[in-house]
């Protein structure tokens, strides 16, 4: 696994596409540098990129209250088909259904429904368009459903409606900025895919 930072209180790395963030990377890293490792966010399973784990309960409890007032800045490279605005502010409100392990834009607030936004750029234009993107919210599929919704679903997600012959959805988290010992600490990485 590629390590992009490590100190006594935090490890950045670059999760792989089908590994799961919240157990087989502390495994990974718990192997390598030993001691206990803490998961404060976390990227579906087939999803890649750079995450942040804690290397002890201080750092776990810092990190996770950055997360909680916003202050932890997650933005993300897609792949999507078409192409969608040059740049917007996308909201809606979102509905997962666990049974199903899949997540719907509703029209109304109800038990279970939460509010998603995110802000987009779009990097190049076609058939497939690169877009980055800012979380303000870190809903489940939030990315891949909000596109999705629109007509722009993410090339090789076929659970939101991709006919792409890619296997998993062309979605990296490229970059993670945080407070960290009084500065903004920034750690980034591009795939293949999304180098232009």
């Amino acid at each position: 696994m590629e390590i992009l930072y490590s100190d006594k209180n935090l490890i950045v790395c670059i999760k792989e596409v089908g590994l799961d963030s919240e157990k087989q990377v502390p495994e990974v890293l718990k192997a390598e540098f030993g001691g206990e490792i803490f998961t404060v966010h976390r990227l579906d399973l087939n999803v890649g990129g750079v995450m942040v784990y804690a290397r002890n309960k201080h750092t776990a409890a810092e990190l996770s209250r950055v997360i909680a007032e916003g202050r932890m800045v997650k933005e993300y490279v897609a792949m999507v088909h078409g192409s969608p605005e040059k740049e917007g502010v996308l909201e809606d409100l979102l509905f997962k259904d666990s049974r199903k392990n899949k997540v719907f834009v509703v029209k109304r607030q109800r038990a279970g429904v939460k509010k998603a936004s995110l802000e987009y750029v779009r990097l190049t234009e076609g058939e497939e368009s690169l877009v980055r993107i800012r979380l303000h919210t870190g809903r489940s599929h939030q990315i891949r459903v909000q596109f999705a919704s629109r007509g722009y679903p993410l090339v090789g997600d076929h659970k939101y409606g991709s006919k792409s012959e890619k296997t998993a959805p062309l979605l990296y988290s490229f970059r993670i900025t945080f407070p960290y010992r009084g500065e903004a600490a920034s750690f980034e990485a591009l795939p293949l895919w999304a180098q232009v």
